[in-house]
């Protein structure tokens, strides 16, 4: 895998929006986007010198996705493949401003939690 498919793949994944983790890493690649945005991927920009910081971190994102969650355990024989949960807004992160209040912070703190339990939940929204 490429320097830049790396950073593609930590950026589009949204789970940098609660995993504070890699924010140095984006506002070293620009300060002044990344002041302005929060947005990864308004930020990626092919540096050599970020590779290993890159796959850290996209080693850690493969150990979160594929190590057993506490719904994998808890409900080992469960027939869940996915549930749905439809909002008309999910506050994930204010590069992905999709949210104005109440409803979006509710929504988008039970998709984090939801993803740290492991819980096969996909969010679907307006957007």
């Amino acid at each position: 895998m490429t320097s830049a498919q790396a950073l593609t793949e930590l950026a589009l994944n949204l789970r940098w929006s609660w995993n504070r983790s890699a924010d140095e890493l984006w506002a070293q690649l620009d300060a002044e986007l990344w002041a302005l945005t929060h947005n990864p991927w308004a930020a990626l920009l092919a540096r050599p010198d970020y590779r290993q910081r890159v796959a850290d971190l996209l080693d850690r994102r493969h150990l979160y996705m594929s190590r057993p969650a506490w719904f994998e355990q808890a409900h080992a024989q469960s027939t869940l493949i996915r549930v749905a949960y439809f909002s008309m807004e999910f506050a994930l992160s204010e590069a992905l401003p999709i949210y104005s209040g109440g409803l979006g912070n509710v929504a988008g703190d039970q998709l984090k939690a939801a993803s740290d339990l492991g819980v096969p939940v996909v969010g679907v929204g307006i957007l």
